[in-house]
């Protein structure tokens, strides 16, 4: 995936749950190191959660427009303890939301074997009817049938 602000995200097969980010410095790798989301997935390339193309870019100093992000050992208790204690989560809606968009639209790319264009205003392809028809699926009953207006 190419980003407007000229990041690249690689997603291929021969990785082992993770991605690796391409940029005009080098690269970084980021996975669940050595762990496994299902019993069948392969072992880890790369053994660590973050890796880089050089070490230094992972322990570049902190300077005035650098972002030091929170950390969730678990997203998933991180969110329902959020919830419990209405906290917010390390997370945003926002970025959870752009995070596993970036997932679907790359898995749509691969399903359909061809290179795709997005546009993120309008959450859809562009010029792609098959693409955008994989973006939904029925939603199983009474939860598709549910109409706001009616119910008005």
């Amino acid at each position: 995936m190419k980003y407007a602000n000229g990041a690249n995200m690689i997603i291929d097969d021969t990785f082992t749950n993770g991605i690796k980010f391409e940029g005009s410095e080098g690269w970084i790798f980021v996975s669940r190191g050595g762990e496994k989301t299902t019993a069948s997935d392969p072992a880890s390339a790369y053994g660590k959660a973050l890796e880089a193309s050089d070490p230094r870019i992972l322990n570049t100093p902190l300077g005035g427009n650098d972002l030091r992000l929170p950390v969730s050992n678990d997203h998933h208790l991180n969110w329902l303890t959020s919830i419990q204690t209405r906290e917010p989560a390390v997370t945003t809606v926002e970025e959870a939301h752009r995070s596993t968009s970036g997932c679907i639209i790359g898995w749509i790319a691969m399903k359909l074997q061809r290179k795709l264009r997005w546009n993120p205003k309008a959450e859809q392809f562009i010029d792609d009817a098959e693409a955008n028809a994989m973006l939904a699926r029925a939603e199983r009953a009474p939860y598709g049938a549910f109409n706001l207006k009616a119910k008005a």
